[in-house]
């Protein structure tokens, strides 16, 4: 009986650790789409790779230590991933509708970051919101805060 206990508590804790690098996993697949952002314009701007750690820090509650191993793991994700649908399809799996329009909300405040807005960050940012199923209106409301506190309106 000892042992049927202790194998359902081992299942229990590999499936928390499990559900748990999963989550990590969706962290990571945000943070290379915002990491994605800084190359969409062919030009990788300091003020948007600062813009990604804060994303980091932020929509994660991490420390700075914390948000930089996220990051060089997003990085090296980014680098061996073959397209977005990779991170996009972790990100369905893992956010909620609210958490996706955050991370919407995030993709404009790095293309913000360098002061001018691309024509292709806007596509990047349109196809990132339609492989994660946030809805038109979802996606220019978060391009409005975004825009807005970018200027310092907030």
């Amino acid at each position: 009986m000892l042992r049927s206990i202790r194998e359902y508590l081992d299942q229990q804790l590999r499936g928390a650790a499990a559900e748990r690098d999963q989550a990590q996993l969706a962290r990571v697949a945000a943070a290379a789409l915002w990491l994605e952002m800084t190359r969409a314009d062919g030009r990788i701007d300091v003020a948007e790779r600062d813009a990604v750690l804060r994303s980091v820090r932020s929509r994660f509650d991490l420390s700075e230590e914390q948000a930089i191993a996220l990051v060089e793991s997003a990085e090296n994700a980014a680098a061996r991933a073959t397209d977005d649908f990779e991170f996009t399809s972790l990100i369905n799996r893992h956010f909620e509708q609210r958490e996706k329009v955050l991370i919407i909300e995030e993709l404009w405040r790095v293309a913000y970051a360098d002061g001018n807005l691309s024509a292709y960050e806007e596509q990047f940012v349109r196809r990132i919101a339609d492989l994660i199923y946030v809805s038109h209106g979802a996606y220019i409301a978060a391009k409005s805060r975004a825009a807005r506190t970018s200027r310092g309106d907030l």
